[in-house]
């Protein structure tokens, strides 16, 4: 009976420890509007402040990495959707495939480019460096959406629902799987993220 009882408790508790399947085609929230809880921020957290239901970034130099438990924020094929609003002059970034690093700018992924008005001709929806949009698709001081979808190979890049970006790397590109991060680019930055969610797509 003890022998039964103990064979019970051991599945159980593996029952309710074991990792859940994440679910794919389903939206996903990564920021619940309170709190950075999943997500850390590198070099100068302060650049990440939550106003509003909304994060605002403003400040040094720093990046805000997705670390939670969706996924073990490693995804590979996915879709990333978020609204972002921009202020004159400022300049930010969304990157994928990457990883958490202390300082500097991440070397792991790719960024892609969040960007209507700041001196960088590179405007939002480039891959950044790679396959670069010289026109931004949206305004300063309006919400827009930006949707980004890895899909083996491809990168594709939408402003309100529109293809902005579409690239293709060959064998020696940078995919791979990584978590997502948002770019605090310097200090007369000011940009606005929200509706924070993904979408795991089967490998």
């Amino acid at each position: 009976m003890k022998l039964l009882l103990n064979l019970f408790i051991a599945t159980l508790f593996i029952s309710l420890t074991a990792s859940k399947p994440v679910p794919t085609d389903e939206w996903i929230t990564l920021f619940d509007g309170k709190t950075f809880n999943g997500w850390k921020a590198s070099e100068n957290p302060s650049t990440f402040t939550i106003k509003d239901g909304m994060i605002q970034v403003f400040g040094e130099r720093a990046h805000l990495f997705y670390m939670g438990d969706v996924a073990n924020h490693n995804f590979k094929n996915f879709e990333w959707k978020v609204s972002i609003m921009t202020t004159p002059g400022s300049n930010s970034g969304m990157f994928i495939h990457t990883a958490y690093q202390e300082t500097g700018w991440p070397s792991k992924g790719y960024e892609i480019q969040v960007n209507a008005t700041h001196t960088d001709w590179r405007k939002t929806s480039s891959l950044y460096a790679v396959q670069d949009i010289k026109e931004a698709a949206h305004k300063d001081n309006e919400w827009f959406t930006q949707h980004i979808i890895v899909q083996g190979k491809k990168i594709t890049i939408k402003v309100n629902d529109k293809v902005i970006n579409e690239y293709t790397e060959g064998e020696n590109g940078r995919l791979s799987s990584g978590t997502v991060a948002i770019q605090g680019h310097d200090p007369k930055s000011k940009v606005f993220y929200k509706d924070i969610k993904i979408k795991i797509l089967p490998d």
